[in-house]
């Protein structure tokens, strides 16, 4: 004699997909039979019924179990990678927005100084070369000092107040004893080129 289950019911028993079931009888694993319309699955009378398992059961099982194991660890060590590489690319743009900072405040710096340059129309020194003097591009140490007044015309400064300010800048570092100031003949002042252009700088602000 047969049974006949319904391939739902056949699925809860074994404890597996309903698509398999039907993959099952597509491949003829498990025999059935239509009935009325309806597909059957044909167990025979002596196969326990309920909720017991077959021996068969285990070997049926075991290799999902085992691919579902595999999944979770592929899974698992797809999640690791990514966030890795995560870690890696923020780490870089956080590198590539510290240079672009840097690169911004340089241009910035030039910027200020070729727009005070435009508004002077006279010839004046860029103040580029000033800094490489100091720098020692250009070997002769007496080109690294330069009188006050010469360094105001050579940098277009004619506004009163910022040559007022310059110079009292200036005199207050002398008073100091800054080394990098001194006092000529007429009391008028001479500079390091570099303690000029720092003056400068500072005076004109960001």
């Amino acid at each position: 004699m047969e049974n006949l289950i319904k391939p739902v019911d056949y699925a809860k028993k074994m404890g597996i997909s309903r698509q398999a079931v039907y993959a099952k009888i597509k491949k003829g694993i498990l025999p059935s039979r239509n009935v009325g319309g309806k597909i059957y699955i044909v167990l025979e009378s002596e196969a326990p019924v309920g909720g017991e398992k077959t021996a068969a059961e285990p070997d049926e099982v075991q290799p999902l179990l085992a691919a579902k194991d595999e999944t979770i660890a592929v899974l698992k060590e797809t999640i690791r990678d990514l966030k890795e590489t995560n870690q890696m690319i923020t780490s870089t743009l956080r590198s590539e927005v510290e240079l672009l900072k840097e690169a911004f405040s340089e241009m910035k710096t030039l910027y200020a100084a070729r727009i005070e340059q435009m508004n002077n129309p006279e010839e004046a020194l860029p103040l580029e070369e000033v800094v490489a003097e100091e720098a020692g591009e250009i070997e002769d140490s007496e080109e690294a000092w330069v009188s006050l007044e010469e360094f105001l015309v050579e940098q277009g400064i004619h506004k009163k107040k910022l040559r007022e300010r310059f110079t009292k800048k200036a005199k207050k570092l002398y008073k100091k004893g800054d080394s990098a100031v001194e006092k000529k003949n007429k009391g008028d002042y001479r500079l390091k080129a570099e303690k000029a252009v720092e003056i400068l700088l500072e005076l004109k602000g960001p």
